[in-house]
């Protein structure tokens, strides 16, 4: 029994040190200001700085990689959720969106955040800063109907 305990802890430390050599991609994108959301004057200041708590880190190319990013299988998930976050929405890119998309991107926002499906919840976990008050909830659903209403002339 002994004997099969250790050579079930070495296979799944030697498992633990090869998954280290398959490293996903942690890099950000350069950032051109012009191309950014924050370049949009009509953009609040208190929007901007819940986007930049609560969704940067997943919707732009300013991702803060925490250090268990750096530890696979961890880095596998942290580096899916933030390209499939940037592929979804980037905020970093608004201004080269189109109108209809930016429209789009709009009421998904709002769709996400009023059902409280963003953030999401396994990153709230680790970070706990990024959980929305009900007043900060308010204030960017608030700001997502706005700004459709002017974008489509509502």
């Amino acid at each position: 029994m002994k004997k099969k305990l250790r050579w079930t802890i070495i296979i799944i430390v030697a498992a633990f040190v090869i998954m280290q050599f398959f490293r996903p991609d942690r890099t950000n994108p350069p950032v051109n200001p012009a191309d950014s959301i924050e370049a949009d004057s009509t953009v609040p200041a208190p929007v901007r700085s819940i986007l930049r708590t609560s969704c940067y880190d997943c919707h732009s190319n300013e991702t803060v990689w925490p250090w268990y990013s750096s530890i696979a299988p961890s880095s596998w998930l942290v580096a899916d959720d933030v390209h499939t976050g940037r592929r979804h929405l980037n905020f970093s890119l608004w201004e080269k969106y189109p109108l209809s998309r930016k429209v789009a991107k709009l009421s998904g926002i709002f769709d996400q955040v009023s059902k409280g499906d963003m953030p999401l919840g396994k990153y709230l976990y680790l970070h706990p800063n990024a959980r929305l008050t009900p007043a900060e909830r308010d204030t960017l659903l608030n700001w997502t109907q706005d700004e459709n209403d002017r974008l489509t002339g509502n």
